[in-house]
């Protein structure tokens, strides 16, 4: 568990190139930059990757899990056109980059993870932000129905199909991004729910992803 959190000058200048970088790779939404320049993702890294922390690539994290490419988080985030206010149901905390993400934007935070020594430490790193999202640990195939309807949800593992308890959790209105697939490559994939029982869903493109596991919590 990382305790120190120093955010040199040099740090914040690798932060600004890489989000010069997402922004040559398409990403235009300044609320996420933003965030990506507010939230240090060397915190979230292991010390030994501090120099490393600011390059469009993804570490290993722990429990066989990662944490994503920048740009997948920024793409991801993206897709939901989050606005301050919004509810937010995150399915994988990870290491706690895309919660504080999500958090610094100002949506209310709502996220579950089923490994235990990632739900275990994560709080730790949040606190030091002062964010205060809701953190479950429990099965992400079934969202969090006690706190449905979310504005969006955010699933940020390889899914092999489309969980009906997150259709179910959504507004009307709301979004859900989640990648599709098994295997190595998964299809990231925008469903917006239209009403009760239509949903609209867009494709966009491939992404890699550590797997969504069902009915299993460690």
């Amino acid at each position: 568990m990382r305790s120190d959190f120093k955010d040199t000058y040099k740090h914040k200048g690798m932060r600004r190139n890489l989000i010069s970088e997402l922004r040559e790779k398409g990403i235009t939404d300044e609320n996420v930059l933003k965030a990506f320049d507010n939230v240090p993702r060397h915190f979230f890294l292991e010390l030994a990757f501090t120099e490393q922390a600011y390059s469009n690539v993804a570490f290993q994290i722990g429990a066989g899990q990662t944490i994503s490419h920048p740009f997948t988080v920024a793409f991801q985030t993206q897709l939901l056109n989050i606005k301050k206010g919004d509810k937010v149901l995150e399915i994988g905390t990870g290491s706690g980059f895309q919660t504080s993400i999500l958090c610094d934007m100002g949506a209310k935070v709502f996220s579950v993870e089923r490994q235990r020594e990632l739900y275990s430490n994560v709080g730790h790193i949040l606190r030091h932000f002062h964010f205060t999202p809701r953190l479950s640990y429990g099965d992400g195939y079934k969202g969090l129905p006690s706190f449905a309807p979310f504005d969006g949800i955010i699933v940020t593992c390889g899914a092999p199909y489309v969980p009906d308890a997150l259709l179910e959790q959504l507004k009307v209105g709301g979004k859900l991004v989640i990648p599709i697939g098994e295997g190595g490559i998964q299809r990231m994939k925008l469903i917006t729910k239209v009403s009760e029982q239509e949903f609209e869903t867009k494709d966009y493109g491939d992404f890699s992803f550590v797997p969504m596991l069902e009915n299993k919590a460690r």
